[in-house]
């Protein structure tokens, strides 16, 4: 078994023990809330101000890098509401639902204790510029989008509470409050207490592997209920038309090969729990999302590893 192997299996063999716990009910089904809140709320915010802190970003290019990135989300978004409404028939809400599912990657919950694994603190670091503007940028598309939407068309969309929901999300993230909070100590250039280091460093390791084990639980919550041919669309769409846009963006803008690299496994990861909450929010499609969310994770065992073994060959 080559290492590469071994590290695939090692990070879903995780997510796949945290489905068992929630199955046997060896731990209760409000375990993995909690699980999860401490993973997004606590550790992984930690982990990226460690990574802000200590990071250096050199040779790594931001602006090509989202602009591959988000280019791929906009038309595999756009491919996947036009899958719902026109293929399946479903109406509008749902098509959005059907667009976040098939363009939002688990980055955090997956992403980072994966990218972590396979391409070790500098992929972090990528994965880090990916992070700082994927939460915004799509946590404006969805409220933008929930303005037009998700209102009853009797509701016109006023710019200011889009700006006003948009900020009171985004500021109030804890992801957010750990990146740019390393990034100010970073900015004052002063050295970390001892104490505080060590704190940090402490809870920061755990990200990984508690991360992935609150997926496992999440994925035993929501389960499978129908929808399997929508579900299945938007899953082909999220694990190889995106990642293949990217590829094919960061090659043709000439990305640094680890950029390259983690941008696509990036966009090779199945969708998290964002698409379900999205589908909750408009009060539709919300089996969709959580059956989505479900078949693309477990198909992503074989998927990241193709992907995988694609970019390694393209790009060394």
């Amino acid at each position: 078994m080559t290492p590469l192997t071994e590290t695939v299996l090692f990070v879903f063999s995780l997510v796949a023990l945290g489905y068992l716990a929630g199955l046997t009910f060896y731990l209760k089904p409000a375990s993995g809330e909690g699980i999860s809140e401490f993973a997004v709320n606590v550790a992984m915010p930690l982990l990226l101000f460690q990574t802000m802190v200590k990071s250096d970003f050199h040779g790594v290019t931001p602006w090509l890098l989202w602009g591959a990135y988000f280019a791929a989300v906009a038309i595999t978004w756009a491919a996947g509401h036009l899958v719902i409404t026109r293929i399946f028939g479903r109406d509008a809400r749902a098509g959005i639902v059907g667009g976040v599912s098939s363009a939002y990657s688990n980055i955090v919950l997956l992403g980072a204790p994966f990218i972590l694994g396979i391409f070790g603190a500098n992929g972090f670091e990528v994965l880090s510029l990916l992070v700082s503007i994927h939460l915004p940028v799509m946590m404006m598309a969805s409220i933008v989008l929930f303005e037009m939407f998700g209102r009853g068309s009797d509701e016109a969309v006023h710019p200011l509470r889009v700006v006003k929901s948009f900020l009171r999300r985004l500021f109030i993230n804890p992801l957010i409050i750990g990146i740019l909070a390393g990034l100010a100590w970073r900015l004052t250039g002063a050295p970390m207490p001892d104490l505080a280091e060590r704190l940090v460093d402490t809870l920061a390791d755990t990200a990984g592997p508690v991360a992935l084990f609150a997926m496992g639980l999440s994925l035993r919550r929501f389960g499978i209920s129908g929808n399997i041919g929508p579900a299945l669309a938007l899953s082909a769409l999220k694990l190889f038309l995106m990642p293949a846009l990217v590829l094919a963006f960061v090659w043709l803008l000439g990305l640094p090969p680890l950029t390259a690299k983690v941008a696509v496994v990036v966009a090779a990861l199945p969708s998290g729990i964002n698409s379900y909450l999205i589908a909750v929010q408009f009060n539709t499609g919300q089996a969709l999302a959580s059956n989505q969310m479900t078949l693309a994770t477990a198909s992503a065992v074989v998927t990241t590893s193709f992907w995988l073994t694609v970019v390694i060959h393209v790009f060394g």
